[in-house]
C-alpha cells in the first residue's frame, strides 16, 4: 500500500494533537525534508475573541529509520505494517502570557478583527487573562496510533502528557483524515475532523481560575473537570508548483466543548486559524 508523504503544519498553539506525517517508504539512509516560510492568523489564545497574525516557519523532516520532525512535534514510526502507524511522540506545548501571546503565533499582538461574529461576554477588563498566571512552555511526551481504513483514509489518535506549570496536564485526540484528494493536476486537498480530550489538571491550567487568580484578575473562581475539550474540522490545500516547490494553505475550525467552553476566560467558543506558506523540498 503506497502512503503519500503529507506536509502538515502545526499552526495552532493549542491544537488538540500533534500532527504526525504519514509513513514515507524510502531507501535506507535517506530523508525527505520540507522547509519554508508563510503567515498564520488565529486567536490570541484558545477561546479568545481577538486574533493575531504572525510569520509561520515551516519544517517537516522524515528519515528512512522512521524518525520525523513536524512543526513543534517529533516522533518515530515503529510499525512495519502498511495498515498501522504507531510510536513515541514528543511535542512542545506553547506558553500563554497575560496578553494571550507567547504561543506558536508569537510576536504579534491581537489587533486583527475576529474571524466570526462576536459573542464576547462582559468583563471589567478588556482582557480576561489580565491577572492570570503565565503558563510556561512545557515539553510533552506520549504516543500516537493511526489505523488505515483505506489507502487515503486513516483514523488518528495521540496522547501527550506534561502540559501546564505543574507538568501534570494530559491531553488526547481522536480523529479521521482523508488524505490527498486530487482536485486537478498539481493540486490536492486533505480534510480532517476530530475531538480533543483533557484531564482535570490540563483543564484547570488553561481554563480554570483559582481563588488567588480570581482575586488578581476579577474572574470568578472556576474549577473545570476533565473530559471533552473541543471538536474540530480542518482542510489543507497543497499546490505543487514544481517538483521542489509547494504552496500549502490550511484552515482549522475548532469549537470548545464541555467545561472548557463555560470557562470565564473564554470570550468565544468557536475559533478559526488559517495559514499559507511556501515550502521547498530538499
Amino acid at each position: 500500500m503506497k502512503k503519500l508523504f503529507a506536509l502538515v503544519l502545526a499552526v495552532s498553539g493549542s491544537a488538540a494533537s500533534a500532527q504526525t506525517p504519514t509513513t514515507n517508504p524510502m531507501p535506507d539512509g535517506s530523508r525527505d525534508m520540507y522547509a519554508g516560510l508563510g503567515v498564520v492568523s488565529g486567536p490570541r489564545y484558545e477561546g479568545a475573541d481577538s486574533s493575531r497574525t504572525a510569520a509561520l516557519p515551516v519544517l517537516q523532516i522524515q528519515w528512512s529509520n522512521g524518525i520525523f520532525v513536524s512543526g513543534m512535534s517529533a516522533g518515530m514510526h515503529l510499525s512495519a505494517s502498511p495498515l498501522v502507524e504507531y510510536g513515541p511522540l514528543l511535542a512542545l506545548h506553547p506558553r500563554r502570557t497575560e496578553s494571550g501571546t507567547g504561543g506558536r503565533l508569537d510576536g504579534v499582538e491581537g489587533s486583527a478583527k475576529p474571524f466570526l461574529p462576536s459573542s464576547v461576554r462582559t468583563y471589567e477588563s478588556d482582557n480576561p487573562l489580565a491577572g492570570m498566571d503565565e503558563i510556561r512552555m512545557r515539553p510533552e511526551a506520549g504516543a500516537f496510533f493511526n489505523y488505515y481504513l483505506a489507502p487515503e483514509w486513516r483514523l488518528t489518535s495521540s496522547v501527550l502528557a506534561g502540559a501546564g506549570n505543574d507538568r501534570n496536564g494530559v491531553r488526547a485526540a481522536l480523529g479521521i483524515q482523508r488524505l490527498a484528494m486530487a482536485l486537478a493536476r498539481h493540486h490536492s486537498v486533505s480534510v480532517s475532523a476530530g475531538l480533543g480530550l483533557a484531564n482535570r489538571a490540563y483543564q484547570q491550567s488553561y481554563f480554570g481560575v483559582s481563588p488567588a487568580q480570581a482575586l488578581a484578575s476579577g474572574n470568578r473562581v472556576y474549577r473545570p473537570e476533565g473530559g471533552l475539550k473541543d471538536v474540530y474540522v480542518g482542510a489543507r490545500w497543497n499546490w505543487a508548483l514544481s517538483p521542489s516547490w509547494m504552496l500549502t494553505s490550511s484552515a482549522h475550525l475548532s469549537r470548545l466543548a464541555g467545561d472548557a467552553r463555560h470557562s470565564p476566560l473564554v470570550e468565544r467558543s468557536t475559533n478559526l486559524t488559517v495559514s499559507t506558506a511556501i515550502a521547498y523540498r530538499f
